[in-house]
């Protein structure tokens, strides 16, 4: 049987998670979606577009779609979906699984790798944000999760843009870039997205083009590599002192922060697989992701590699064109990540 994708759906209380999520159910796209819904989220799926209020633990919609409500473990809720797919009792294409606007969706992400028995039937094909424009700025300033959600997204949607100035939208998306370079940004009104935007992302998939930002690079370079790093960190880590009034520079307050590393030399595999590996085992909690393209000594191909906090994958990727310039190109996000340490490391790797 081929593998189910996954898609998870986080974002902060309020953000319109359910909302998009109708949509996705009720748009006449002819998939079959099973939907793991976290059931004390303080919004359900409407029981108007279920077929049936019973009792039980799957529900079939209106157009074929599945409901799932979590009662348990996600583990088990995606042991008991799967199974039912293979004895031929449930027909469906994808799952989504909704998170609670108060989860992180690491440990969400990292069921599908630990787990043998998931990841021998599930994909996992992306985590999608969404953002609330009107209450992001307050809740990144206070909440960790809202701010960890933005770290591992692969997509970030911003739902109820028409309800703040076009110049809060844009301080809002340059936020968030700084946060997560490696997410596409896209307005979301009322959960009006195309389904392209939404399923087959490949987020998690290892040979998925290596999605930075190219005008974020420019921008890193524009300024001494280190000044904006430490500018308060030191003295002042209290998340709501905002510093306002200063255009642009009031992301430098979020602990989630990325950073891009790009080297020209090739990285020597054993001292680069031994410095991750060490760096991964004291960091890897407040490593949200991690990606590259790595010119490695040895091989004319490019080595892919991703992680989610401390689970790493590589992946041997196309040969490098003719014409190409080898340079490894790396992005790390993650809470307070030491950068000079990881750059200073990551140096001593090279060949």
């Amino acid at each position: 049987m081929a593998l189910i994708p996954a898609t998870i759906l986080t974002g902060f209380l309020g953000s319109g998670k359910t909302t998009l999520l109708k949509r996705i159910l009720t748009e006449a796209h002819g998939q079959k979606i099973a939907v793991i819904e976290n059931e004390f989220g303080e919004e359900n799926i409407d029981s108007d577009i279920l077929v049936t209020e019973s009792k039980e633990q799957i529900v079939q919609m209106s157009n074929g779609c599945v409901c799932c409500t979590i009662r348990e473990d996600l583990r088990e809720a995606l042991q008991l979906l799967a199974a039912k797919k293979r004895q031929g009792l449930l027909d469906f294409d994808r799952v989504v699984i909704e998170t609670t606007g108060l989860a992180d969706p690491g440990p969400v992400a990292q069921t599908f790798f630990m787990d043998d028995e998931i990841a021998e039937s599930y994909l996992l094909d992306s985590i999608l944000t969404l953002v609330d424009a009107k209450h992001a700025p307050q809740q990144l300033n206070d909440r960790q999760e809202a701010r960890r959600q933005v770290g591992f997204a692969d997509q970030i949607f911003i739902s109820k843009s028409e309800l703040v100035s076009a110049e809060e939208t844009e301080a809002l998306i340059h936020r968030l870039k700084h946060m997560n370079p490696r997410a596409p940004q896209q307005k979301a009104h009322f959960g009006d997205v195309p389904l392209k935007d939404i399923f087959d992302l490949r987020g998690f998939n290892l040979n998925a083009k290596l999605d930075i930002d190219p005008d974020f690079l420019k921008e890193e370079e524009a300024h001494d590599h280190h000044d904006h790093d430490h500018a308060h960190g030191e003295h002042c880590d209290h998340p709501s002192h905002k510093h306002e009034g200063h255009g642009h520079h009031h992301h430098h307050d979020d602990d989630v922060k990325s950073f891009v590393y790009k080297a020209d030399r090739a990285f020597d595999p054993a001292k680069l697989e031994d410095f991750l590996g060490a760096i991964v085992n004291i960091y890897g909690p407040r490593m949200l992701r991690y990606k590259g393209v790595l010119n490695m000594k040895g091989t004319e191909r490019k080595v892919i590699f991703q992680g989610v906090h401390q689970l790493m994958g590589s992946d041997l990727g196309p040969e490098w064109g003719k014409d190409e310039v080898r340079q490894s190109r790396m992005v790390f996000i993650g809470i307070e990540l030491p950068r000079e340490i990881l750059e200073q490391g990551l140096e001593q790797c090279l060949v």
